[in-house]
């Protein structure tokens, strides 16, 4: 019996998509949902991402899909003139996906997703994107004003954070990284331990800001994190 792709398209927010039975391979980063599945090598590989091409009544919900020897990534998200992110349809091709790679026995490592994304401190965030957008040949993300991403959504999106005043004593670029909500203790404890500090937890268990040796500043974020404590993300 062959199933199709159901559910509406209806938005939905990161916690929501965890809170969703039956997505246990999935997490939800900087760039939608993703997963990704340990397949050790490329003909394995080239058979899932097969198999995920056959799913029926995918429709514009096509996945991005990132194929390589150690395995198969696999991102999904919404991306339309006024929107960039997730809908109550993502969780049913999330199944059906995570589905074809059980059958095929590929496991999925959840702690190998993450996004990483470069923000600029702007003063006049007009005057500056239209230079990085001309520069990286990137596209503006749902109108958004600041954010700039990869038209083949392969390279790190860039987001352009609004600055009152000049921050002479701190770097005016750092990097963003997006990591699995049950993977952030693990990947900061990595970083303090490889000679990093902590320079704000204020917003955690969400956002943390770090810095390496030389104060180089960088943050790890998490999307729809999920705890006693956690409303709605």
């Amino acid at each position: 019996m062959t199933t199709t792709v159901e559910g509406s398209t209806e938005r939905i927010r990161p916690q929501q998509f965890h809170e969703t039975p039956g997505l246990g391979d999935w997490r939800v980063v900087g760039e939608g949902a993703c997963a990704f599945f340990r397949t050790g090598s490329f003909a394995a590989g080239a058979r899932l991402v097969q198999a995920i091409s056959e799913l029926p009544g995918l429709g514009d919900e096509q996945p991005d899909v990132d194929l390589r020897h150690q395995g198969v990534s696999v991102r999904l998200i919404t991306v339309t003139d006024d929107y960039y992110g997730l809908t109550e349809r993502h969780t049913e091709v999330a199944r059906q996906i995570s589905d074809a790679a059980r059958a095929l026995g590929i496991p999925a490592d959840p702690s190998a997703v993450q996004t990483v994304q470069v923000t600029v401190d702007a003063l006049v965030g007009a005057d500056v994107v239209p230079f990085w957008r001309a520069l990286l040949g990137y596209e503006e993300r749902a109108r958004s004003g600041e954010d700039l991403i990869d038209p083949l959504r392969r390279g790190a999106p860039f987001y352009f954070q609004h600055m009152d005043a000049p921050r002479p004593q701190r770097n005016r670029v750092h990097v963003d990284v997006w990591v699995p909500y049950d993977q952030a203790e693990a990947r900061i404890a990595a970083a303090l331990a490889a000679g990093g500090r902590l320079v704000n937890d204020a917003d955690a268990p969400s956002n943390w800001v770090l810095a390496d040796p030389e104060g180089n500043e960088a943050c790890v974020g998490v999307a729809g994190w999920i705890g006693p404590d956690s409303g709605p993300q």
